[in-house]
């Protein structure tokens, strides 16, 4: 099956797809259980969809992973069409983005540059600090005689 394919309250969706991005993580509580839920991007050749990830499914994938959703289950909230693995389905990663080295993420045939971050400043000591006021004032005393 493809993404543009799926219709909203269509059950028994099996999909291959790449997870483009995963947005914030929410906390829930139904019947006196906590809970996690993620909405993540996922696309395919023929285009883009929510996933919803529910629970460990959040620690399981990350951007960059196929992942195969299997007896999924496509619901509409706010006119937006939104696949989830429901009671029944289940969902398997089936291939983890790779590393190649710092700067570069890759995935299938996509690259895409990340830009490390810049180095941490250290902070100087309150001892350092006096002893360079100290230098500068005997500086400009010198200076004045």
């Amino acid at each position: 099956m493809k993404l543009s394919e799926l219709q909203a309250r269509q059950g028994n969706v099996e999909v291959q797809v790449e997870v483009v991005k995963k947005e914030e993580i929410r906390t829930f509580s139904k019947f006196g259980k906590e809970g996690r839920v993620c909405n993540a991007i996922v696309k395919d050749a023929s285009g883009e969809m929510k996933l919803s990830l529910w629970n460990e499914q959040i620690d399981q994938v990350n951007a960059g992973d196929k992942v195969k959703v299997t007896n999924g289950y496509v619901s509409e909230w706010q006119g937006e069409k939104q696949l989830s693995t429901g009671k029944f389905g289940s969902l398997e990663v089936v291939e983890k983005a790779s590393r190649l080295s710092d700067t570069q993420l890759v995935s299938g045939s996509q690259t895409e540059k990340i830009e490390p971050k810049p180095p941490v400043k250290e902070a100087k000591l309150d001892e350092e600090l006096e002893d360079e006021e100290t230098e500068i004032q005997e500086e400009d005393f010198e200076e004045e005689v």
